[in-house]
């Protein structure tokens, strides 16, 4: 009787798991970076809520520094009061410290 091997048990040394193949496409092409700064832009809604996305007119990185162009003075005001906040609760999103700096305009 043949005796079959689990797929874990029969994985080769040389076979990456499709986590670690892109982990590793990103890191030889030097794209990790610019990914974490896209999910940070795209995902300024969920991080800050609708009500200050609504008053948000542009978000975008620049070396290391993200700039949020606000529509209101009172909301631009306020976050540059939490700056602090803004920036760890925009680094904890995507878990590294992809911003250095907030700038309100």
């Amino acid at each position: 009787m043949k005796k079959y091997n689990s797929p874990e048990n029969s994985r080769k040394a040389d076979i990456l798991t499709l986590k670690e193949g892109i982990t590793a496409l990103l890191k030889a092409y030097r794209l990790q970076g610019k990914l974490n700064e896209t999910m940070v832009v795209s995902s300024w809604e969920r991080i800050m809520g609708k009500a200050v996305a609504l008053k948000t007119q542009e978000v975008y990185i620049s070396q290391g520094k993200l700039f949020v162009r606000l529509s209101s003075a009172p909301l631009k005001h306020e976050l540059v009061m939490a700056k602090t906040r803004v920036l760890d609760l925009i680094n904890a999103e995507v878990g590294e410290q992809v911003i250095k700096e907030v700038v309100f305009l």
